[in-house]
């Protein structure tokens, strides 16, 4: 019995050192987002110095799937900008044809047969139908919606210098608790991912919308190999807001937030939209673990703060994955050592304060505290999005859009 007891010794001492390795990983990205944001306190507010000197012509991409219907707000909302230079592309792809109901020279609809099927090839098809050259490309969804100065702020940062901005998407709709709880998401993401990491010297996650690269850098992304090759693969490619991130980065550029460029988008309103958006997040954030991780140590290499950052920011858990496994390693560490417990259930409370904090900051409007309520049921939707990722061309399914709001039902 002793000698069995002695043999078991080993075990126990390595498993508690897997524990505290898995768990010291976690207590890392629990307190992570409170320690930048308190760092971001005390860097002073962004200050674009130059001097707005320069009317910059964008291209207005639009991909609609299946429903161009839902473009006609966002075409509505482009044509009332008070930035004036700029062209409409909407490629409405297997979308029957619909009549907007404008005369305007500057929008172009395209109906491209044989249907695309895929988001990158109709931004190629509308890039290589341009009407004139353009200096910066602005990709949108169809369900978006812009504010008035919307390309005004954007124009802003391109004279600054910036070849690549991220405007901040925010709710367009807040009617159920599912749009509420994902409104949160989306507020503590543009605070964490987004707008603290501009202001401390890195760069922003980009959104999938809402963004304006430079002409010539945005082609250079769009015609090299990862988009060329990822579009043969239909739903199994790597989503292109982060194929696009990763090209920036890895060319150290900045990727800068215009926080007052406001994009409004389409929140899930029902528990099978959660759960079909999700299925695509995930696996999208898996497929992209090695690029993320692998900008950490091209930040250690290149002694770049902005890749260093950003990877760290990338690589770092779902929120509800994060949640779940602390949650996990707070309740196995009585099994070793309850102090353990006790660190893990720290860092947890830091977590969720800073979620709080985040919210705060970023002054959400009061109908958004109503999503708490939903964020069990959200959560455990995207847990079972989890069970949906084996097979991504069979169960990703295209998100359908349904709110139709116009840009004065919104700012009114």
């Amino acid at each position: 019995m002793l000698y069995s007891i002695i043999d078991i010794i080993p075990i126990l001492i390595n498993m508690e050192l897997i524990y505290l390795i898995i768990s010291s990983l976690l207590f890392f990205f629990l307190i992570f987002p409170f320690l930048t944001v308190f760092i971001a306190q005390f860097f002073k507010k962004e200050k674009l110095t130059k001097a707005v000197t320069k009317d910059y012509d964008f291209a207005c991409i639009i991909t609609a799937y299946k429903n161009s219907e839902i473009t006609k707000p966002l075409v509505h909302s482009l044509l009332k900008q008070k930035h004036q230079n700029y062209h409409i592309y909407v490629v409405a792809d297997s979308c029957d044809p619909i009549d907007y109901g404008i005369e305007d020279d500057r929008l172009t609809v395209f109906f491209p047969q044989p249907a695309l099927n895929l988001k990158a090839k109709s931004i190629i098809h509308a890039v290589e139908h341009f009407v004139r050259p353009h200096e910066y490309i602005t990709i949108l969804d169809a369900d978006n919606v812009l504010k008035p100065d919307f390309l005004t702020e954007i124009n802003r940062y391109a004279n600054q210098g910036y070849r690549s901005i991220q405007g901040q998407r925010t709710a367009k709709n807040l009617d159920t608790i599912f749009a509420c709880a994902d409104a949160i998401g989306e507020f503590y993401k543009n605070y964490i991912e987004r707008y603290v990491p501009y202001l401390i010297g890195s760069s922003s996650v980009i959104s999938g919308s809402g963004m304006a690269v430079e002409t010539e850098l945005y082609k250079a992304y769009l015609y090299g190999e990862d988009i060329q090759k990822g579009k043969h693969l239909w739903k199994k490619m790597l989503q292109e807001d982060k194929i696009l991130q990763n090209f920036l980065l890895r060319r150290k550029e900045k990727i800068v937030f215009a926080k007052d460029a406001i994009v409004y988008d389409e929140k899930v309103t029902e528990a099978n939209q959660v759960e079909t958006q999700r299925s695509r997040w995930l696996y999208s954030y898996f497929q992209n673990f090695p690029n993320s991780s692998g900008l950490i140590g091209k930040g250690l290499l290149n002694l770049n703060w902005n890749q260093f950052l950003f990877g760290w920011i990338t690589v770092a858990p779902p929120l509800f994955i994060l949640l779940f496994l602390s949650g996990s390693m707070m309740l196995l560490g009585f099994v070793f050592n309850p102090l353990y417990s006790l660190a893990m259930f720290i860092g947890l409370t830091i977590f969720v304060l800073t979620i709080f904090w985040t919210l705060y900051l970023s002054k959400v409007p009061p109908a958004i505290w109503t999503g708490l309520w939903g964020i069990p049921t959200f959560i455990f939707k995207q847990i079972t999005a989890l069970f949906k990722m084996a097979d991504p061309n069979k169960n990703f399914k295209h998100s359908e859009h349904t709110r139709k709001v116009n840009i004065e039902e919104i700012t009114d």
